[in-house]
């Protein structure tokens, strides 16, 4: 009989920079890489737009996982996109762990547009590492 932890497939929401991560995706889409379809894309122009309330928000309605994607620093579209999105996500981690989420739950990777092997992995690697923690304590609340 499995156990709840094995059934426990994470929800993960995604926010990824439209010009690297997002094509990043895309490429292991099209180059038909295998990964975890637990993540949830949601496209963003930037990853310093990535306002601290869509996170949150994706935490309160239950995902067990957020997963950032920008374009590696010194090489954004926006010049310094990459820093403000670090700097905000380094605070945000603080923040939830006062909450008791776990902070690594929030993860924040660069993968330029033709890392699609990257991206696929990095996704992979978050799924599992979600499993081991379990469900989000917020799920189902």
């Amino acid at each position: 009989m499995a156990t709840e932890k094995e059934e426990f497939e994470p929800l993960i929401v995604g926010i990824t920079c439209n010009w690297c991560t997002y094509a990043a995706a895309d490429l292991a889409g099209t180059s038909r890489l295998k990964y975890p379809p637990n993540i949830r894309l949601i496209r963003v122009m930037c990853s310093s737009r990535i306002h601290p309330s869509f996170i949150l928000y994706s935490f309160a309605r239950g995902a067990d996982g957020v997963f950032i994607g920008g374009c590696h620093p010194k090489e954004c579209h926006y010049i310094s996109g990459p820093e403000k999105a670090l700097r905000r996500i380094e605070l945000l981690r603080r923040m939830i762990d006062q909450f008791g989420i776990e902070p690594e739950r929030l993860r924040l990777e660069w993968c330029s547009a033709a890392e699609g092997a990257k991206f696929a992995q990095e996704v992979t690697n978050f799924t599992h590492k979600l499993k081991e923690l379990g469900p989000s304590p917020l799920r189902g609340q």
